[in-house]
């Protein structure tokens, strides 16, 4: 919430804009156009620094998301006030005449209000649109369709400003936070953390698989790397990886051992090389986040109705695609199968847990269809069918393994789904806060001793 002063300030600028948008009648009223020598500079002044409040941000792009919702603001307060003045001229209740006496007084100062307003309009949409990471597709695509459409455009507009300065508030909370609790390294675990990306992603070349969690750790003293393994292949072959790499990493740097944090598939990566590979000798402890253990039952039916031909052709185009990207020898169908019930089911019979490693587990779930990203949103009520509580595509029954298991519920429409525990969309709800439960996450790890 703005303090008074910058409220009272607001309003003031919002004014003094308004007298800048309506200088042609309002000198015709004063009789004196020496107002031009304080609204010209105080216009080209706030197109250049529209708030000095906003200069503290340190990062640019938040002062850049801060300034320009300012002249969003300015700019529905200063046409609102642009309104209300027509208004009455047009009703004959100011002293430069009503519109129908003057209409060519009333037509330039017009086109001079729309020259102004346009300024700060186009000023501040493209700072918040070109800075912003918070608005997606969607809604800048509505911005610019509504654009043109008379007071629904103020409504939306009015969205994108909260939005974005939502946005500005909390990313400079957590930059605040970080900067607290810098010197504590809450993050600092003895052993470094192994991100394990799940199936059909990568975690190198081209794509972020974890978004703005690996900064977040490392922000409170975490120590990252990644599996850098194929984004599809069998379980045993993704082990094989990872195992590797792992021991790439402890050849590399002298480590010891790592902690492992696994998403999706890659929790059955890790548990197979642990128990079948040998790779507990260097792996401290295994956390899973929203892993299939028990598989998925939707996933058994899906391939007992599509049609190995059709089945093939996706899985060829896949293969493809992925192999131009890098990926040394995808294999699609394999990966598929290894996630259904019944694979996991005799997954279960042959991998057992190791006991010189701890284990933990996570999984969260989705309230609503409608609030989870493609495909999800189309997986959802299938998953549930056969699955009941689920993030999207596992369901609440698949995700707990090792001694310990927390389930993510929030309140509301929203939900966290299977993507959300990634930060694989980079979206801020207020409900849950990705960033801050792995740096918790990690932070028990350290406390724990690993």
């Amino acid at each position: 919430m703005k303090k008074p002063i910058q409220v009272m300030l607001h309003i003031i600028k919002g004014c003094l804009l308004f007298a800048a948008a309506n200088s042609y009648t309002i000198i015709t009223i004063l009789g004196n156009a020496g107002i031009l020598l304080l609204l010209l500079p105080f216009f080209i002044y706030l197109n250049f620094i529209p708030s000095l409040f906003h200069q503290r941000y340190t990062v640019g792009r938040l002062r850049i998301c801060a300034n320009g919702c300012e002249l969003l603001r300015l700019f529905l307060l200063s046409t609102v006030f642009s309104a209300v003045y027509f208004i009455t001229g047009w009703c004959g209740y100011l002293p430069c005449g009503a519109v129908t006496e003057r209409p060519l007084l009333w037509i330039v100062n017009t086109l001079i209000v729309i020259l102004v307003e346009s300024v700060v309009f186009w000023n501040g949409i493209i700072r918040v649109y070109l800075a912003s990471e918070q608005l997606g597709i969607r809604w800048r695509m509505l911005g610019i369709v509504c654009g043109w459409v008379p007071v629904v455009h103020l409504i939306v507009l009015s969205f994108l400003i909260k939005t974005v300065e939502k946005e500005v508030r909390l990313e400079d909370e957590k930059m605040k936070l970080n900067q607290r609790r810098k010197e504590q390294r809450v993050c600092g675990t003895k052993y470094p953390i192994l991100m394990v990306h799940g199936v059909f992603f990568r975690d190198f070349r081209y794509l972020n698989y974890w978004g703005r969690i690996p900064k977040e750790l490392k922000e409170n003293g975490a120590v990252i790397y990644y599996g850098n393994h194929q984004s599809a292949a069998s379980v045993a072959e993704s082990a094989r990886e990872l195992t590797e790499r792992i021991e790439e990493i402890i050849a590399e740097t002298g480590c010891e051992k790592v902690n492992i944090i696994a998403h999706s598939k890659g929790g059955l990566d890790s548990r197979y090389a642990l128990a079948i590979l040998g790779a507990n000798k260097y792996v401290a402890t295994l956390t899973t986040i929203n892993t299939p253990h028990r598989g998925c039952e939707f996933a058994d039916y899906l391939l007992s109705k599509i049609p190995k031909k059709q089945q093939g052709m996706v899985a060829r185009t896949y293969n493809a695609v992925l192999r131009r990207l890098g990926d040394a020898n995808p294999d699609f169908l394999t990966a598929v199968y290894d996630l259904t019930a019944k694979a996991c089911r005799q997954f279960n019979e042959t991998v057992k847990d190791v006991p010189e490693v701890y284990y933990q587990s996570v999984g969260s779930k989705l309230n609503r269809a409608s609030n989870g990203r493609f495909p999800l949103n189309f997986t959802y009520r299938l998953v549930n069918y056969f699955d009941g509580k689920n993030d999207g595509l596992v369901g609440e029954a698949s995700f707990p393994w090792g001694q310990k298991y927390r389930f993510l519920e929030v309140s509301g429409g929203r939900g966290i789904s299977h993507g959300d525990m990634i930060d694989l969309n980079r979206e801020n709800f207020g409900a849950f806060d990705v960033r801050e439960f792995y740096v918790q996450l990690v932070h028990d790890l350290k406390e724990r001793g690993y």
